[in-house]
């Protein structure tokens, strides 16, 4: 069986071949077997695709087999060891990664507008995955465009980096109907959906929530 599984939005959040927009944000997760591509694994991504107005239009995701030179890094592999079911979950149906980085481009290229890569942290997530799509797949449609959501929640909060935490973050933002389960697909909609949720709390964004009458 192959392991990408795109999943369409819930009923009312579809969009058609004559439908753009300006950018959609791939709010994207990655599991590795260590901490930089080639030298070690990507096992794992997924992606959700979001309409700045928090409009959930499509997801990919899929597990792959590991690079045949790479090897897994020690600590990431005891990490691992404590998350037995996600383990589980990104091991199964495993594809060729020269098979999986063409269809997720081919993915990215048919999405009704420009990709903007959101990750947190995206230093790591837009590592692997730009790695992995010029490598495999020959470009990346992202470009260099990767938006970290914890620098957004810094600039939005005024805070110094480090100390912009999840716990110290407004809990308007959070939707208590995702989960962070170190499953790809479920921790890029979580992800995805905070943006989106910081997006609307921006007053300078074409996305703000109007100003409550007084």
């Amino acid at each position: 069986m192959i392991a990408e599984r795109l999943q369409h939005p819930p009923t009312g959040h579809t969009y058609s071949a004559g439908m753009t927009c300006t950018e959609i944000y791939v709010s994207t997760d990655v599991e590795a077997d260590g901490p930089i591509p080639g030298q070690n694994s990507m096992l794992s991504f997924a992606s959700a695709a979001y309409i700045a107005d928090g409009t959930l239009v499509d997801t990919f995701s899929i597990n792959l087999a590991t690079l045949p030179d790479a090897v897994s890094d020690a600590a990431t592999m005891t990490w691992w060891a404590s998350q037995p079911q996600a383990w589980a979950t990104c091991r199964t149906d495993q594809q060729d990664p020269s098979v999986a980085m063409v269809r997720y481009r081919d993915w990215l290229n048919a999405l009704p507008g420009r990709p903007v890569f959101v990750g947190y942290p995206a230093a790591f997530d837009f590592l692997f995955v730009y790695w992995y799509l010029i490598r495999f797949a020959g470009s990346s449609p992202f470009s260099h465009s990767a938006l970290d959501i914890k620098t957004y929640a810094m600039a939005l909060l005024g805070t110094d980096y480090r100390s912009t935490v999840k716990r110290l973050m407004p809990r308007s933002w959070f939707d208590e109907s995702t989960r962070h389960s170190h499953v790809a697909l479920d921790d890029a909609i979580e992800q995805g959906a905070l943006f989106c949720a910081m997006l609307a709390d921006n007053p300078r964004s074409r996305t703000a929530k109007p100003d409550r009458a007084t």
